[in-house]
């Protein structure tokens, strides 16, 4: 076993690559590639970085474990990268960590909390760019695998879909020999084929890191579980070794991938949307199964006495109470109040609805607006008197359009009597920035009177607001 000791590096290491780029390292690498060997040369990159890789052309039998090389997750390491997990900056999530060891013994399960670590990801919140760790230890041990020999990762979650790193330490076909190949697989069936840009590095490659840079890479298709896509040719063993990113015999490979999926296919069913208000008004105009009546002026209004209880308090006591009324034939008086009024209140207790005024309302409405502002004053003092607070501020709603040197003392005293606290300091700042002749003319009003022989504390806030802009 490894000393200890080691352990430092791989996370220094770690914690590099998720350090943000600088400006200089943010630009395109020249070294895309790495160095390529003679018999097969890689593209290079000029303006458009090359694509991720090729899928291998005919998928090789299912590898059988290569002695003296397992894939798990020391205790310690899995402690370094959680805690480094908490402190990556950059614009790609952390999805995870594998760790391959070479060496005479098998490593232990891990854990619970280690699987954990493994496959949890803080992806969610940022989107579908991703970032997985493959840290390799004790390379010296396994470089010599046969060519072919796989190591696979464990399965880790990105972007709601599973997927696993393959690993081959001596190449992954026969012209791949002397090299190391890696390989990101989709590990489940998918609906439709994800478009992946995608991007092997070093974990002290930060250049190749860039976000922009992984996009600007032509995506691949993954179609279904086993898609593969990856580096035949990731970079030869003898170059590794020469390298500083070979330490203590051990290296980080960083796999960056961007998730670009097409647009969701048409659902094969479609729910409709909610007409319950709609059934429900038909309901109230048809009057089947109505089974109280009320008297409105000189008008009659049939109702369902468990659709009104359901929807305000005030209909459940009157109705379902103590002291409940309607279960005779005789209809049930509502006192000042319009006909028109109850009407609309009515209508938005069957739909939740906003109501609008009746067609002969609506010509005087076109003539001035004070016929609107008077409707909705009514039906705000109707939503008040039967608990509707959804109406009531609906109606506040609309009457903060209506605020002007002709309104605003009819609109300031039902909002000061209601207590509608947004619509009377609406009311109040409207006031605040008018002249001394314009307040005047308001304060000339029979409505203004109201307010002043009522409610003493308008005129304090009034006076307030107009000292506060002195």
């Amino acid at each position: 076993r490894r000393p200890q000791r080691q352990i430092p590096r791989l996370a220094a290491a770690a914690l590099s690559a998720a350090s943000p780029p600088t400006t200089s390292q943010s630009r395109l690498a020249a070294d895309h590639c790495p160095a390529p060997p003679r018999r097969r040369p890689l593209p290079a990159p000029a303006e458009t970085p090359p694509p991720c890789g090729r899928s291998p052309k005919p998928p090789l039998p299912p590898p059988s474990p290569v002695a003296g090389s397992t894939l798990g997750q020391r205790p310690l390491l899995l402690h370094i990268v959680k805690a480094l997990a908490h402190k990556i900056a950059g614009t790609m999530s952390f999805a995870g960590v594998s760790v391959v060891a070479g060496g005479g013994g098998r490593l232990p399960r891990p854990s619970a909390e280690s699987d954990t670590i493994y496959s949890g990801s803080s992806a969610a919140s940022r989107g579908s760019s991703y970032y997985h760790l493959l840290v390799v230890e004790g390379y010296s041990r396994i470089k010599d695998l046969p060519n072919g020999g796989t190591i696979m990762g464990r399965t880790f979650k990105a972007g709601g879909y599973r997927w696993v790193l393959r690993f081959h330490p001596n190449g992954y076909s026969p012209e791949d020999v002397g090299f190391i190949s890696v390989y990101l697989v989709l590990d489940q069936d998918v609906a439709r084929p994800l478009k992946v840009h995608l991007q092997f590095s070093l974990v002290d490659e930060v250049s190749k890191q860039d976000q922009a840079f992984i996009r600007a890479i032509k995506a691949c298709d993954f179609s279904g579980s086993g898609s593969t896509w990856g580096r035949s040719c990731f970079i030869k063993g003898e170059d590794l070794e020469n390298s500083e990113h070979l330490k203590d015999d051990c290296f980080t490979i960083r796999c960056d991938f961007i998730i670009a999926q097409a647009a969701a296919a048409a659902p094969l069913v479609k729910v409709p949307s909610s007409n319950i208000s709609e059934h429900l008004s038909h309901l109230l105009m048809t009057k089947v199964g109505a089974d109280v009546t009320f008297e409105v002026g000189h008008e009659t209004f049939a109702a369902h006495r468990c659709v009104l209880a359901s929807r305000s308090a005030v209909f459940m006591a009157q109705l379902f109470g103590p002291m409940k009324e309607g279960t005779t034939a005789a209809a049930i008086r509502i006192q000042d109040m319009e006909p028109d009024i109850f009407k609309a209140l009515l209508g938005f207790i069957y739909t939740d609805l906003m109501p609008e005024m009746e067609a002969e309302r609506e010509a005087e409405v076109e003539e001035g607006g004070a016929e609107e502002v008077t409707w909705l004053r009514h039906l705000l003092a109707a939503a008040d008197r039967f608990d509707l607070q959804r109406l009531k501020s609906m109606c506040e709603e609309r009457l903060l359009e209506h605020i002007d040197l002709s309104s605003v003392s009819a609109i300031l005293a039902v909002a000061a009597q209601l207590q509608c606290c947004g619509l009377k300091e609406a009311c109040l700042e409207f006031l605040k920035v008018q002249s001394a002749a314009d307040l005047g003319q308001v304060m000339a009003t029979s409505d203004w009177e109201h307010i002043g022989a009522t409610d003493h504390s308008v005129l304090n806030q009034l006076i307030a607001k107009l000292a506060s802009k002195v």
